[in-house]
């Protein structure tokens, strides 16, 4: 792909891998168990939601290069629809990755304690742990730009093969008669297809992770489409053999009520197949959280940049890591896990996986009307990908339910204290530079 300029040290691969990085790590590994009661309708799920996942991804790389600079979906709809909406775009979004910044511990703990069984039976030494690995990536992703960028790409690499191991291991041993012997659920189609493409858009969450730091991106115009369409690509083929896989290999009585679903596929190897599996999904939950911390730390930063967040987001270390935000947004995640420390593992990773999955799909909605906005009139094709970007975001979010659209609207309210002291701050330095 060429050399990097040291002002820019992200190339393709780094894009590709954070993209990636961000999209398989807690929902890949916990996803079948809680996608387990569908049966078969949890495929149709996987379907519908990676077509979405891709038509977004294709209009936010398009945005990426009407708007090249770090901030992302805030930046974007900023551009289209004025400082208040960008504002809102970014604020949900990067309350998004703040909630996910405990599901993913959670999912990290629940695979620890196949290793160590004790830790399933204690709330506080999960706590703990999920503590530890928050804010010792957090120290990562602080070091600077480059090495949070080349711990991403080694993180990513290393967690693809134990998927692709269950993925082998499906195909040798695996009985495609066990699909037919599913239950499904007593509701119609539709509805378990709407929960299901909620619930499946959790582990697309992040696709746009690397278009939030486009100043730090080489020759973004070319890599930034590319980079981030390949990545929705790879994830959406990974978690689509992922779901088949542990279907043929866990029987599903035993496969809704698993913490580490990936984990009892491969028990029938023995303590070596049990090892590879649970030591694989640590480092990809690692590297989810690592890129989760990424996208929250150069999401506030692009937007108080662009003037819609406080400019204490600005503050940077030497390395480009932009320390305030990283450091405010691991300490919410930190106290949102110790909030739901009494809720049991599954029940809290559940309902903080949809909360964290609604409050994104808000600014996926709102890119894709910013595109719309933008190709109004001249390109038939975009307007058509961008009008089904927008269709399928509302179609999710609508799943989501009364009680997560309404956590979500206080969330969204939450954040006008934060924009009126943006505003004000703006207003302020506009006076001083009369």
């Amino acid at each position: 792909m060429g050399e990097v300029p040291a002002s820019r040290p992200i190339g393709f691969w780094g894009i590709w891998a954070l993209t990636v990085g961000a999209m398989v790590g807690s929902g890949i590994f916990l996803l079948p168990t809680v996608l387990a009661p569908f049966g078969v309708y949890a495929l149709a799920g996987w379907l519908v939601t990676g077509a979405g996942a891709m038509c977004i991804a294709v209009v936010i790389g398009k945005l990426a290069v009407r708007s090249p600079r770090s901030g992302g979906p805030a930046v974007f709809v900023k551009d289209a629809f004025g400082r208040f909406a960008g504002f809102m775009a970014g604020w949900s979004l990067w309350v998004s990755f703040v909630i996910a910044v405990p599901a993913i511990a959670m999912a990290f703990v629940g695979y620890a304690g196949s290793l160590y069984p004790d830790l399933s039976n204690n709330n506080f030494a999960q706590m703990v742990v999920g503590l530890v690995v928050i804010w010792s990536l957090t120290f990562i992703a602080l070091k600077g730009v480059k090495e949070a960028a080349l711990a991403t790409i080694v993180l990513t690499m290393l967690k693809l093969l134990p998927l692709i191991f269950v993925i082998g291991l499906a195909i040798v041993v695996g009985s495609p008669k066990a699909l037919l012997a599913l239950d499904v659920p007593e509701t119609s189609f539709f509805p378990s297809l709407a929960a299901t493409a909620l619930l499946t858009m959790w582990a697309f969450l992040g696709l746009e992770a690397g278009v939030v730091s486009t100043d730090a991106v080489a020759d973004p115009q070319r890599t930034l489409p590319r980079a981030v369409s390949l990545g929705v690509l790879t994830v959406m083929s990974i978690y689509v053999l992922i779901t088949l896989a542990t279907m043929v290999l866990v029987p599903q009585n035993i496969l809704m009520n698993s913490e580490a679903p990936l984990v009892d596929a491969t028990r029938s190897l023995g303590r070596v197949g049990f090892t590879i599996v649970a030591v694989g999904a640590l480092v990809s939950t690692a590297g989810a959280l690592l890129a989760a911390l990424f996208v929250i730390g150069h999401l506030a930063f692009g937007m108080a940049q662009d003037g819609i967040a406080p400019q204490f987001f600005a503050r940077q270390r030497p390395g480009g890591a932009p320390a305030a935000a990283l450091v405010v947004g691991a300490s919410i995640g930190s106290v949102l896990m110790l909030l739901n420390a009494t809720e049991g593992l599954l029940g809290a990773f559940t309902f903080l996986l949809m909360m964290s999955t609604a409050t994104a799909l808000l600014p996926y909605f709102l890119c894709a009307l910013a595109e719309l906005k933008h190709s109004w009139g001249s390109s038939r094709g975009w307007i058509t990908l961008a009008f089904v970007s927008a269709m399928y975001s509302f179609f999710a979010l609508v799943g989501s339910g009364f009680v997560v659209l309404m956590w979500g609207g206080i969330l969204l309210c939450a954040g006008i204290p934060v924009y009126w002291l943006a505003d004000r701050e703006q207003k302020v330095m506009a006076i001083a530079h009369e």
